[in-house]
């Protein structure tokens, strides 16, 4: 069941650096693993839960089940319905793309849409692709239009299947991918694992490392957040790290961000550095890191300048293991920390989506299993 809950206030404690009071509310309640949440220009709410599940939640606090084709969805550990961007034309084309992980046929190799370029990957039987849909007048079912990009590889056990999304305001659409836990993909020029992509709402690719290909970047680990700073343009992604440094990386075009776990023969090894420039020359070093242990970010969103006090204009990342919402307070070039506090710590348990709603409030899902909630935050009055 999904319901609608009260407003309590709550003061985050921690150690040092706690953030300001903030006030909490539940916009909804009675899902499961709500993996992104979006927001369409008429205020309706959606979110994806990552067993296949479309919601919802109209003005006024009504969510319903949207229904939808799910039949080639492929469910394990950390794939299924995962991303979600609504079209910035949505107003008149009603279009809503999500990064899912889908059955397929399994062949020995695969290649095919990436672009001009043929993208080969392993194909045992999943694959992730961006789905674009079209969203019904009354919200009461979604119908796929097509396959907007395909060959994103992700493994039968669903380890490291990224799947960010956002959409653009010029229209493009951003897609963090994961390595799949396979040694050389994040450093590869012929995988899409491991990358940050950028591509057209038609699947063409948008400008990066590799011309007629979608890779902006590469040497990633597990890309599950992507986001655009508003006023700046700036591309940010979030990725989760080994047993330490997730990192918050400002993304160029053509960059290495250094992940490179080739270094024992034929083995994955997770022992190297997040960012290894001893043996990725170049590697361009994060903005913001976790340290140990790792504390697990799948989503960041930058607060609004207004309306936040102190809070203004940070990015906010979520964390799973770590529990909590972390505030980044970055330079004006966008490519330090100047500080970092914490919200949330230790009180609705693992936190996944992040979306600012139209006014400022921050909308965080939990991602417990069973019961989760969609919470609206706000600093307190």
């Amino acid at each position: 069941m999904i319901s609608a809950l009260g407003v309590g206030l709550l003061t985050a404690v921690t150690p040092a650096q706690a953030a300001p009071p903030l006030s909490v509310s539940t916009v909804a309640a009675g899902l499961d693993k709500p993996w992104d949440i979006e927001i369409a220009p008429d205020g309706t709410l959606i979110t994806g839960e990552r067993g296949g599940r479309f919601v919802a939640i109209r003005p006024g606090g009504t969510a319903q089940t949207v229904r939808a084709d799910q039949s080639k969805l492929f469910v394990t550990n950390e794939a299924g319905l995962m991303g979600l961007a609504v079209d910035r034309g949505f107003a008149s084309n009603r279009t809503l793309y999500s990064c899912q992980a889908e059955k397929t046929s399994p062949t020995a190799f695969g290649t095919g849409s990436a672009g001009s370029l043929p993208i080969p990957f392993p194909n045992s039987g999943q694959v992730i692709n961006v789905v674009a849909w079209r969203v019904a007048d009354d919200w009461s079912s979604f119908t796929r239009t097509r396959t907007v990009l395909s060959n994103i590889p992700v493994n039968s056990g669903g380890r490291h299947a990224g799947c960010g999304l956002t959409a653009a305001p010029d229209g493009t659409l951003w897609v963090g991918t994961g390595d799949n836990a396979v040694r050389s993909y994040p450093q590869s020029r012929t995988s899409l694992g491991g990358k940050v992509l950028h591509i057209t709402i038609g699947g063409a690719p948008a400008g990066g490392t590799i011309p007629g290909t979608p890779i902006y970047s590469l040497g990633h680990r597990n890309v599950q957040g992507v986001t655009i700073q508003p006023g700046t343009g700036r591309v940010y992604s979030i990725e989760q790290g080994t047993s330490r440094d997730d990192e918050l990386n400002l993304l160029q075009a053509g960059g290495n961000y250094g992940y490179r776990p080739d270094r024992a023969p034929l083995i994955y090894d997770e022992s190297v550095p997040m960012t290894d420039p001893a043996r990725v020359p170049g590697a361009i070093g994060a903005v913001w890191s976790s340290g140990a242990p790792t504390i697990a970010t799948p989503a960041l969103e930058f607060l609004p300048s207004s309306g936040w006090g102190a809070l203004g204009g940070t990015a906010v990342i979520s964390a799973q293991q770590g529990k909590r919402l972390v505030f980044i307070t970055l330079t004006e070039n966008g490519r330090e920390t100047v500080s970092t506090t914490d919200g949330l710590r230790d009180t609705y348990g693992r936190l996944r989506a992040l979306k600012v709603d139209r006014d400022g409030s921050l909308l965080v899902s939990t991602d417990n299993g069973g019961n989760d909630r969609i919470l609206r935050v706000r600093p307190a009055s």
